[in-house]
């Protein structure tokens, strides 16, 4: 698929046809989704992006019903929902504003190195891209404003090029761009060129007098010094000569990535001081070194202990200049740096490491910048001068990490390359070091002696410091190895800042400062000083580390001795965390409440890890306290394989009985036999309400419904108890063939009151089996839909494959195979996003019904061959077998296996009826509808059954024997399922 949004929208195929998207709304929201192809974009993201400060009622809603409309419109799968919002499944350069900043990128690169054909030849393809005004669809804004500024840069830049080569530039097309852009100085010194060129010199100074007077009247300066240099030149008759490319330092490895940060530097050119921020191994010095390649001049100063003072700094400085003659009266090296540097009218002074002598640094900065208005500074750091005016250019992980390791890899290992094979691998090793350039580097000339594989498995299993510990020789001593890029940093702390780097490790996926405090007993301002010194990352809400400095941290922390006794406070801070969170979940506010789980959901896990070890109390409690949460937010199987292990290691703690219960249930199916005797037990037989309700919904999920219905002790005055009660009761008459309508639509208005989605999409999802069932086929898809909706805003991606499975079979029972399938695609997805592997027995039934429904009866079989042994699967697998004497026995297998419930064993009979002859099959379809309650419209196995009854008897015999099996008591009727039909 190919796109432009560069000009009207445009969606065309590989086979170049083109693709309708449908009204603004949708196109909008396709456009906002395209500017960040292949990445995530959240759902307040895309409101605010739709509506602005005109927020309707619903808004989040309306963006779901237009990513339903673009699915319609797009091939399956090109837009996905993650949990946290929605991504186009598309590469950047199948994007044309993005294939154009790309380009154009590198036309400037091209141009700074003085390949002035290639520099022209690629602005020409950039700005060919465009076919009108970009991002038509979206409001003005910065996005719009960025793309404008980019195209006029490419413009300008193609001009400069075509300068420098034989033909020229068009005089045309400048004068026009200088009349709708009358004060940007650097489009009209082009202008003023190409005329000189041209032979039209004295039009040249004309139009340099238009602009002197224009800057004058409208922004009271004068012309910069550049300009002027050109208006200088033509007065004596030379061809202006154009700018010195600036060649690159010398590099033993080729410039990856960072494109968009040499843009922004370039952007940025106005301000006097830029620091370039970032942690060790980020890659600062390489983007400083692009960016100012034979430009101005290059300060190195990592020689410099953490004494140096100023004068150092500036004696430093004076030595890269080359000055050595001291003027008269001048005696300090910062006069005489002052004085070197006054009489420059445009220099760029690059200060490399300044953080060892940050305080020096700002003041050499601070006097040059202060009486050198020709100089500008771009500094590396790991913190901030903290000087006035100072612009500050933090670097994040490198995007482009997948291609900087292919780069050093085939360095290493000629022929190698990233493909289908190790693609995955490799992002693998690129995440977990953080997208750390030199980390990259450092693991890519690792294969020298390893594999792909073999150097993941390292990194995971062992200390990725002495796996990177084998660095260029030749290199700095703190960038030779991994460890030493984060000791130069970890040295540079006072002792106060120590303690808080270490005990921060603990927090395994960042935290708000509150906690920060809470578990480490450090003011929060020593917090701040570690994000100025980029040992830390903050958001402004929440502070993070890098993995590779926490895990340093991490052994700090244990050198200090103190591991034990911070995890034991993070652990009881989570733990209060969790039991304030619990009923906040049942609530309006649970959106709210989720969302700040989900921030702590790897300290969540860290914290009952540890507690299992450890502090088995805590352990207990926060498996009970997080049961909504987990089941809410769509972890259903996080807490399986510790809650296993807490009961393998023996009986609970005193007055824990809720704790076990939960516990028992989260090990499913992990858990012993006595252990469930135990819960169950609990369950049945306490006699005061549970502190955490969802515990009572999570023991009827884990062990199915209770025979003599819920403990009503349990329930108790909480109102969202009492809605789970009213649920629990309906589901229970549902599946014992009573009629249950009533009952869900109370407890879907129950929970609709309390503002709980998980109940009510629990509730709105029985409701469309029930609808469908009845063939009210709209009506089912309605309440699906709304039941999906709700799942989604609560971000359960389990859930939301559930119900999209449910809404797939109501589909085949419609008819409509094909748009069951499209529901069973998209469940896939969402299941292998939420890491479940192997798919559930849910989904591979229905893929299964939709290839029987298709008569594909050897793909249904294949399916069904890793769908277990329960009552559903052996059913299936019986409708699919093509032998008569197999089905008959899978048919009473699943009979067997069914539990003895009225539902259940229905849809047992149904198959047994397509084993025997056609009077005794009417008769079991008819008892399959007394056990049911109802019969199920659209089912194509009971409708091939029957038809084929009807045939060998007639309809009359086979209506007589139908009812004389719908007619039979609910009692006869189990009755004869379990015994007469054999």
């Amino acid at each position: 698929m190919q796109y432009g949004i560069l000009g009207p929208l445009q969606v065309r195929t590989s086979s170049g046809e083109d693709v309708a998207v449908g009204g603004p709304r949708p196109r909008a929201l396709l456009t906002m989704l395209l500017l960040q192809a292949g990445r995530v974009v959240s759902v307040d993201a895309l409101v605010d992006g739709q509506y602005g400060d005109d927020l309707p009622a619903g808004a989040a809603n309306a963006v779901q019903a237009q990513v339903s409309r673009l699915r319609r419109a797009l091939p399956p799968g090109t837009i996905e929902f993650t949990g946290g919002g929605y991504r186009v499944a598309a590469d950047p350069d199948d994007v044309d504003a993005l294939r154009f900043a790309r380009l154009a990128a590198d036309g400037r690169r091209a141009l700074a190195e003085g390949r002035a054909s290639d520099a022209a030849a690629l602005q020409r393809e950039s700005l060919g891209l465009w076919r009108g005004p970009a991002l038509p669809d979206l409001a003005p804004g910065p996005a719009t404003t960025r793309l404008d500024g980019l195209r006029l840069d490419a413009q300008e830049d193609l001009a400069e090029a075509e300068l420098a080569l034989p033909d020229g530039t068009s005089v045309a097309t400048l004068e026009a761009l200088a009349a709708e852009h009358p004060l940007r100085e650097r489009l009209r010194g082009l202008l003023m060129r190409a005329l000189h060129a041209a032979g039209r010199p004295a039009q040249a100074l004309e139009e340099y007098e238009k602009v002197r007077k224009l800057l004058r009247a409208e922004l009271g300066t004068d012309p910069s010094p550049e300009l002027a240099e050109v208006h200088t030149a033509i007065l004596r008759a030379e061809h202006p000569a154009p700018p010195r490319p600036r060649t690159a330092p010398a590099q033993l490895t080729s410039f990856v990535g960072r494109a968009a940060e040499l843009d922004r530097l370039a952007a940025l050119a106005t301000s006097r001081l830029v620091t370039i921020l970032g942690p060790g191994g980020m890659g600062k010095t390489r983007l400083a070194a692009e960016y100012a390649a034979g430009v101005g001049c290059w300060v190195e100063l990592t020689p410099l202990g953490p004494t140096a003072d100023r004068d150092a700094v500036a004696t430093t400085v004076l030595a890269a200049l080359g000055v050595r003659d001291s003027p008269t009266g001048v005696t300090t090296p910062l006069d005489r740096l002052v004085a070197a540097l006054g009489e420059q009218q445009h220099l760029l002074l690059v200060v490399d490491n300044c953080e060892q002598v940050v305080a020096a640094a700002a003041a050499v900065a601070r006097e040059v910048l202060a009486a050198c208005p020709g100089v500008r500074i771009v500094a590396t750091s790991r913190e901030p001068l903290g000087l006035t005016g100072e612009t500050l250019l933090p670097l994040a992980p490198l995007p482009d990490a997948v291609r900087l390791f292919a780069d050093r890899a085939a360095a290493v290992r000629p022929g190698f390359v990233v493909d289908s094979t190790n693609a995955a691998t490799v992002e693998t090793i690129c995440a977990a070091l953080d997208g750390l350039p030199l980390a990259i580097e450092l693991a890519a000339a690792r294969l020298r002696q390893f594999g792909v594989d073999t150097l993941a498995r390292r990194l995971s299993e062992h200390d990725r410091f002495r796996v990177l510990s084998r660095g260029d020789p030749t290199a700095d001593a703190r960038h030779r190895t991994l460890e030493a890029v984060v000791a130069w940093s970890w040295d540079l702390l006072n002792d106060e800042e120590q303690t808080l780097a270490r005990r921060f490790a603990i927090f395994a996926g960042g935290a708000p400062a509150e906690a920060v405090e809470a578990v480490c007993g450090v003011p929060e301002d020593v917090l701040d000083d570690l994000v100025d010194r980029s040992l830390v990352e903050t958001d402004g809400e929440r502070y993070r580390m890098l993995e590779t400095v926490r895990l340093f941290c991490l052994a700090r922390l244990d050198d200090a001795a103190e591991r034990d006794a911070t995890a034991a406070a993070h652990a009881r801070h989570h733990l209060a965390l969790a039991r304030e969170a619990d009923p906040q979940l049942r609530r309006a506010d649970q959106l709210r409440w989720l969302a700040r789980l989900s921030a702590e959901d790897a300290n969540l896990t860290a914290a009952l890890r540890w507690s299992a070890d450890h502090d088995r109390p805590t352990a207990f409690a926060l498996v009970a306290a997080l049961a909504a949460y987990w089941w809410l937010s769509g972890r259903h199987s996080r807490p399986g394989p510790v809650a296993a292990a807490l009961l393998r290691a023996g009986d609970p703690p005193d007055g824990m009985d809720e704790e076990y219960a939960s516990v028992v249930a989260h090990a499913v199916p992990r858990a012993a036999p006595e252990h469930w005797a135990r819960g169950e037990a609990i369950m049945r037989t306490r006699g005061r309400e549970l502190r955490h309700p969802f515990g009572a919904a999570l023991w009827g999920m884990a062990a199915g419904p209770p025979a003599a219905g819920p403990n009503p002790r349990l329930i108790g005055t909480d109102p969202w108890s009492v809605a789970l009660d009213r649920l629990s009761s309906a589901l229970l008459d549902l599946l014992d063939g009573r009629p249950a309508d009533a009952g869900l639509a109370a407890a879907r208005d129950a929970f609709d009151e309390l503002g709980e989605r998980w109940g009510g999409a629990q509730a709105l999802d029985w409701l469309a089996l029930v609808a469908s069932r009845r063939g009210e086929w709209a009506r089912a898809q309605e309440l699906w839909s709304e039941a999906l909706r709700l799942q989604e805003e609560l971000g359960a991606l389990d859930e939301c494959a559930e119900v999209l499975c449910h809404r797939a079979t109501g589909l085949l029972r419609r008819g409509d195979v094909d748009a069951a399938a499209a529901d069973v695609a998209h469940a896939r997805e969402l299941w292998t996003s939420a890491g479940r592997s192997p798919l559930p027995q849910e989904a591979k039934l229905v893929e299964a019904e939709i290839a029987m429904a298709r008569g594909d009866l050897p793909a249904a079989r294949a399916v069904l061959a890793a769908a277990g042994e329960g009552a559903a699967a052996l059913t299936a697998r019986g409708r699919a077998a093509e032998d008569p004497e197999e089905a008959r026995r899978l048919h009473r297998d699943a009979l067997d296996a069914a539990p003895p419930l009225a539902a259940a064993r229905a849809d047992a009979l149904e198959g047994v009826a397509s084993t025997v002859g056609p009077e005794r099959a009417a008769f079991l379809l008819g008892v399959a509808v007394a056990l049911r309650g109802t019969a199920v419209a659209g089912d194509p196995h009971v409708a091939r059954v029957a038809a084929r009854a009807r045939d060998a008897v007639g309809p009359d015999a086979f209506s007589a024997a139908w009812s004389r099996g719908a007619a039979l008591p609910r009692e006869e009727a189990l009755r004869v399922s379990s015994a007469d039909c054999r």
